[in-house]
């Protein structure tokens, strides 16, 4: 089963008062097929079926023809729910039609006007046209599948009500409402009321997010590793040229001394080399006072570079 279709089936047992149950069915007839003759719900999902029937049966007492089919791409059924009573009046009532009969972009504001409604209303987008990956795997996806450019901004414009940073991009056929960030997604499911799912989903990035966290400090750790060795390859190189061309003889006590410690250890940090010379020499010399002598040696290296390379 997939993570969307546990969405879908959780908030499909949920049933809520009369003003939101209108904005949820006017979601959902926006985001399904009718034409003069009756309205078709399309679903994949029987959960969802029984959802639908039962709303219309409770809102408006009206027959309702369900038909089986097995989809012609696949082995799974799908779900057509079939009105044909008071179908005028139920677009005019949910605010698809107006009183001339003319398709109505976005729906009337009085189906929205409360959060509940609201909430209630992105629950039917995605019921019938909404879809989400399981966070276990490699990215985050919200989406909605929608006809119009100005009902896909409407949705857009709701969703970003509640500070969830949707967009809308162009398809091929109509236009997808999407949300990418994780923690945005978690909070669309609170709204439409998936409490299962959310924890489900949480629990899910949570571990990822420590995972990811664990593997940036390993690659972070093992970067610095790295740092380290080079500078010190460098710092003995210099040290190197140095011992040959003039002898370490010709550096003061204090340079010589970091020579020393150096070459007998390769493989510390400059942090690491500070702290063994403060406990071997017993006098206190700080990673920034360490790294003020290397740089004196590389610059002493660099003249004898320049030297050969001039002469």
């Amino acid at each position: 089963m997939s993570f969307t279709t546990r969405v879908k089936n959780e908030i499909s047992n949920d049933y809520s008062n009369k003003n939101a149950n209108l904005a949820e069915l006017s979601a959902i007839i926006r985001n399904s097929y009718h034409k003069e003759e009756g309205l078709d719900l399309v679903t994949e999902n029987s959960t969802v079926c029984k959802h639908l029937y039962n709303l219309f049966k409770e809102m408006y007492n009206i027959n309702i023809k369900m038909e089986i089919k097995k989809s012609k791409t696949n082995k799974n059924r799908i779900y057509n729910i079939l009105i044909k009573d008071k179908l005028e009046i139920i677009l005019k009532d949910l605010g698809v039609l107006d009183e001339e009969n003319k398709y109505k972009d976005i729906p009337s504001a009085y189906l929205i006007s409360s959060e509940d409604e609201k909430r209630a209303y992105l629950k039917g987008c995605f019921l019938v046209s909404g879809s989400v990956n399981d966070p276990k795997t490699s990215m985050y996806h919200l989406e909605f599948t929608v006809d119009y450019l100005k009902e896909a901004k409407f949705l857009s414009n709701l969703l970003n009500e509640f500070y969830l940073n949707s967009k809308v991009i162009a398809r091929d056929k109509g236009y997808m409402v999407y949300i990418k960030e994780a923690e945005k997604i978690g909070d669309f499911l609170r709204i439409i009321g998936a409490s299962a799912a959310v924890m489900y989903y949480e629990d899910i990035r949570i571990y990822r997010d420590h995972k990811n966290m664990t593997n940036r400090l390993n690659n972070c750790e093992q970067a610095n590793i790295e740092k380290s060795i080079l500078t010190s390859n460098r710092q003995i190189e210099d040290i190197n040229l140095i011992k040959e061309k003039l002898g370490l003889e010709a550096l003061d006590e204090k340079l010589s001394e970091a020579s020393d410690y150096r070459v007998k250890y390769p493989e510390s940090s400059l942090e690491e080399l500070s702290e063994i010379m403060s406990l071997e020499t017993g006098k206190s010399i700080t990673k920034s006072g360490l790294n003020h002598r290397f740089r004196k040696i590389r610059e002493i290296a660099n003249r004898i570079r320049e030297n050969e390379n001039n002469s």
